[in-house]
This record gives structure tokens, C-alpha cells and sequence, in this order.
């Protein structure tokens, strides 16, 4: 029997919501495991837009800032969309970073301390209707124990595969076994040019490699090195240096990139870290992240 289909990241971006909508259509008549879809361009009413538009794909919020809506205002939206599609719907949430704070105008405490208090509120809402499961955006060990004991699920972003494993030996079994959503964000680009693959890449994770909280998960997974260089060159105010120190060592443990059964081969391996569901976030070495889906399409056409 063919292996099951990952799950696919598919961005609704302005001007184009309505192909974006059909292009989730296809993904569910292909077979992927599920959409998901990040913090941009409305992720919350995209997912209301796939609530009506498919039948059976799960799909889910990868992540949701908890800073951006009221808790009651996202517990409203989530009873809404878990209801109208068949409770195929999973809000995942997540404290997002310092220059999304920014943007929106807010000022977050504590990550661990933010994350309990807005589950613990949104689970007190029993007027609404049933409440979709919980997806908590992890990297570090505490958010992942955090995520075990009060969600029904965990999503990294941008995780290494080496150091899955040791990250998810602090779940319990029987959350590791099944039943417990673990998914991965993983940045993929089809190509038969490796170096365009890389560099692209490059591009569209220089700005993880700013983050802090990134960095320390990076530092935790064995690249002390890269990201303390990473960290002068940010003290020199030298960002043009930043892509050349991500390293292919790097690129190459947190990202797909290659031919077609070079990817394929990749989600494998990610399973067998222990990642359910990967999660591939498309980009392209030649077109858009349209262009970018549909080359994902083709990787796992039957």
C-alpha cells in the first residue's frame, strides 16, 4: 500500500482568497492529510472559507497568535467552524514572536504561563457548543510537555529532524504512539537544482534565524555554532551575512529540498522521527506559492 500524503501549508494571500480556496479543494480531492494554514492574511477566515468549501480534509490554524482576537472571540470562531465542518476543524494557537507583537500592538508575558492561562480560558467556555481540539505551537521541551498535558496536539515549525526525537521523549507514550496530533512545518522546495533549493531556502528563513527563540532551539539542537555566528553578525548589524551562515548541515536537517523522491523520501524520514503529520510548506525556485503547491501536487500525483 503507497504511503498516506502529508499534510500541505496553503496560504490564502490577497487578491488571489478565491483560487486559493479552490486550490484547498484539490488538495482534499488529491488526499492530503490535511491543510494548514499560518498566521497571515487571515488564517481564521480562510479556515471559516474551507469549513464551507471542503467535505472530509482536516484543516487547522498553523498557528493562530492567542494575542490577536478576545479569547471568547476565537472560542466563538472555533465552536463555529468545528460545528459547520463536521469537527473536521483544530485551532492551533501559539504565543507567535517579537515582531508579530509588534504589529499587533501587544505586549506578551510569560510563553508558558500566556499559553495555560488561554487554554484553561477557552476550555471554561461551555455555552458555545462543542470546542475543537487544541494545537499548541512547540520548539522547546517545557512548551511540548505544556502541549501534552492540556492540548490534543503539538506543531512545530521549522523543527530539526535530528533532534525530534530527543524533543518528543518528553510526551508520554501514549502520546507519541497515536492519538495525539505531532505535526512539523516544513519548508519544501521541488526542484532538480539542489543550490536553488537551498537558496531558496536561505531567503525565506533568514528571518527565523533573527529570533531569538529560534536561535536558542537551534543551539539546542546541536548548532552552537552557526547561530552564535548568526548572533554577531545581528550585534554588527551585518544581516547581507546571514544567509551564507546557514549552512547546508543546517538547511538540509529543517527543510526539504530536491527532486520529487528526494521530498518523498524526506516525509518518510520525518515520520520516522516521530512526526505524524508533516506538514510541507511549499515554495518555489521558479514561480509562486501557487506554482509552489502545484509542484507538490505533481511529487505525490499517484
Amino acid at each position: 500500500m503507497a504511503p498516506s500524503l502529508p499534510g500541505i501549508c496553503i496560504i490564502a494571500s490577497p487578491r488571489k482568497r478565491r483560487a486559493t480556496v479552490e486550490l484547498a479543494v484539490e488538495a482534499e480531492a488529491r488526499g492530503f492529510a490535511g491543510i494548514y494554514t499560518p498566521s497571515v492574511f487571515g488564517n481564521m477566515s480562510f479556515c471559516e472559507a474551507l469549513a464551507w468549501n471542503t467535505k472530509t480534509i482536516p484543516f487547522a490554524t498553523a498557528i493562530a497568535p492567542i494575542y490577536q482576537r478576545t479569547n471568547e472571540d476565537f472560542a466563538q470562531a472555533a465552536a463555529f467552524m468545528h460545528e459547520i465542518s463536521g469537527g473536521r476543524f483544530r485551532l492551533g494557537i501559539g504565543i507567535a514572536h517579537g515582531p508579530s507583537h509588534v504589529r499587533m500592538g501587544v505586549t506578551p508575558g510569560k510563553p508558558l504561563g500566556d499559553t495555560r492561562a488561554f487554554i484553561e480560558k477557552y476550555r471554561a467556555h461551555d455555552k458555545l457548543g462543542d470546542l475543537p481540539p487544541i494545537l499548541v505551537a512547540t520548539l522547546r521541551k517545557k512548551m511540548i510537555q505544556l502541549a501534552g498535558e492540556l492540548g490534543q496536539g503539538l506543531i512545530f515549525a521549522n523543527a530539526s529532524l535530528r533532534h525530534t526525537p530527543d524533543s518528543l521523549s518528553v510526551l508520554p507514550e501514549s502520546h507519541r504512539s497515536g492519538g495525539f496530533f505531532i505535526g512539523n512545518m516544513v519548508p519544501t522546495c521541488i526542484t532538480e537544482e539542489l543550490a536553488a533549493a537551498r537558496a531558496v531556502h536561505r531567503r525565506t528563513l533568514q528571518g527565523y534565524a533573527n529570533l531569538p527563540n529560534y536561535r536558542n532551539y537551534w543551539k539546542e539542537a546541536g548548532y552552537e555554532e552557526e547561530m552564535t555566528a548568526i548572533e554577531a553578525a545581528i550585534e554588527a548589524g551585518r544581516q547581507d551575512e546571514i544567509p551564507k551562515l546557514l549552512h547546508d548541515r543546517w538547511l538540509d536537517d529543517v527543510t526539504l529540498s530536491g527532486t520529487a523522491t528526494q521530498v518523498r523520501d524526506g516525509v518518510e524520514a520525518w515520520r520516522a522521527a516521530g512526526v505524524h503529520t508533516p506538514i510541507l510548506v511549499p515554495s518555489s525556485a521558479t514561480g509562486d506559492h501557487r506554482a509552489a503547491v502545484r509542484e507538490i501536487f505533481e511529487a505525490f500525483a499517484a
